[in-house]
């Protein structure tokens, strides 16, 4: 459970009253969280900042929320946030994806966190949907700490049909179209 948390890096040289402060809660009931929103809009910023802070956390540093921030102790953080190709092991874009999503779901457990960014990307939309789909069943059935963001349809409406799940979104202004980097849950 964080409110008002920051990342460290966006405070660093920034007035902390200009940072975004982010509010999530994961645990009972939703333990998984789909976050949707516009390019450039924050929501890898999300996962990064739920990333590190948990890290901190668990290295006893302080984290750059409010009071009252619960962050337990988790066994295992596992992540796939960026495009990296594995040339040295002869593996594409989506390939490098599927093995780095292969091994968060293999570590899912109720005490640990899984961070994925754009969950179904770099495929065929439709083929990225049904193996995004597959992964947000397994993390839901392990009741990890799980956060995604995704631009397909098929898995904004997972939230709708599973228990456990929660769906949130990168607010925009309506009028000019400006990312507003603020997550809204629900």
């Amino acid at each position: 459970r964080l409110r008002g948390a920051r990342h460290p890096l966006l405070l660093a040289g920034a007035v902390p009253t200009q940072v975004v402060p982010l509010d999530i809660a994961l645990g009972d009931p939703h333990h998984l969280l789909v976050v949707t929103g516009p390019n450039t809009g924050g929501k890898t910023v999300v996962l990064k900042t739920i990333g590190l802070l948990a890290l901190m956390a668990i290295a006893g540093v302080p984290v750059p929320a409010a009071t009252g921030a619960q962050l337990p102790f988790l066994r295992a953080i596992r992540a796939d946030i960026g495009d990296e190709q594995a040339i040295a092991q002869n593996l594409s874009t989506f390939s490098s994806h599927v093995q780095r999503i292969a091994r968060c779901v293999e570590s899912a457990a109720p005490d640990a966190l899984v961070l994925l960014d754009e969950l179904g990307a770099g495929t065929d939309p439709e083929e990225g949907a049904v193996l995004g789909y597959a992964v947000l069943e397994a993390l839901t059935a392990a009741r990890v700490f799980a956060v995604v963001t995704t631009h397909l349809g098929r898995l904004k409406d997972f939230a709708y049909q599973h228990q456990g799940a929660e769906n949130g979104s990168m607010a925009f202004d309506g009028e000019t179209l400006r990312p507003l980097y603020r997550l809204d849950l629900g």
